[in-house]
């Protein structure tokens, strides 16, 4: 990964706490979760979620009573969300695109259908916020309408949180999906 921008790393006050970072994404399953098609996609979660929460950088992440988000469907029953809160871009990057999470992405399109639009969103929330799936949802659909900006961005087109030096000069964490 290549060094964030010098304007994210230089806060103008408050120092690295007053703000985290937020990220949805969604992905439209090709079979309900419980078929034969969707068994080693829902084998792993628990070994997934498990790798996040030890991750470096890991805040929170949206579950139910079960320890997963499968339950939540905001968007229709084949549907799945995932939310969390991480500490910074560079914390959830890495656990992206430098874990065995990427062994899953990796296979993405055997349990999930490619789709049209921005699937992925982050934003910056205060320290200690924890945003519903409607925020979620709301900021997925302003990356979708607008494009990336400081209020809903991407990897390719990040941005700094609104305390850094530059929080409107975007940036890519120079990452490329493996999926």
């Amino acid at each position: 990964m290549r060094p964030l921008a010098a304007s994210y790393m230089q806060r103008r006050n408050g120092g690295p706490d007053v703000y985290q970072l937020a990220q949805l994404n969604v992905a439209s399953m090709k079979a309900p979760l419980d078929s034969p098609v969707m068994a080693d996609f829902a084998g792993n979660l628990e070994r997934i979620n498990k790798l996040a929460e030890e991750s470096p950088g890991y805040v929170w992440r949206l579950e139910s009573d079960a320890g997963d988000a499968t339950a939540f469907r905001p968007l229709g029953e084949h549907v799945l969300v995932n939310l969390s809160v991480w500490a910074d871009l560079e914390s959830l990057s890495r656990y992206v695109y430098k874990s065995s999470h990427v062994e899953i992405m990796r296979r993405r399109r055997e349990w999930f259908d490619r789709m049209d639009a921005a699937y992925m969103v982050l934003w910056w929330v205060p320290a200690g916020h924890r945003p519903t799936i409607e925020e979620a949802l709301d900021r997925l659909q302003t990356l979708r309408a607008n494009g990336p900006s400081l209020a809903a961005f991407n990897f390719g087109h990040a941005y700094g949180p609104p305390d850094s030096a530059s929080p409107n000069a975007a940036f890519g964490l120079g990452d490329a999906c493996p999926a």
